[in-house]
């Protein structure tokens, strides 16, 4: 019986300490990097300054290269059609002897 009531306790006990534990927070901003108050943050690694910076290089020379290469993309594949050498019919416009305002 004595063994009984003992392991009851200790059950007890330990489920109690889980939902404590459970219930608290167990770290402040856990997985959102390192956390930093009214002091500056930690610099970047070299390694990851590089990357930045190459992969920074690699993005512009892309879009220049593509920019020079391909300027269609920036300026229209269409040639630019005066629009002096439209006529009123393709504007939509009626002629001027059409309407209330005839001369």
């Amino acid at each position: 019986m004595l063994t009984k009531s003992l392991a009851f306790r200790a059950l007890l006990f330990r489920n109690i300490k889980n939902v404590s534990d459970n219930l608290k927070q167990s770290k402040r901003n856990a997985g959102h990097g390192v956390w930093s108050y009214r002091v500056p943050p930690p610099m970047p690694s070299k390694r990851a300054t590089y990357l930045a910076n190459g992969l920074g290089g690699l993005v512009w020379f892309w879009i220049l290269y593509h920019v020079a290469t391909e300027p269609e993309h920036i300026y229209g594949e269409w040639p630019y059609i005066d629009p002096s050498t439209w006529t009123n019919e393709e504007l939509g416009i009626p002629d001027d002897s059409v309407g209330p305002l005839k001369a």
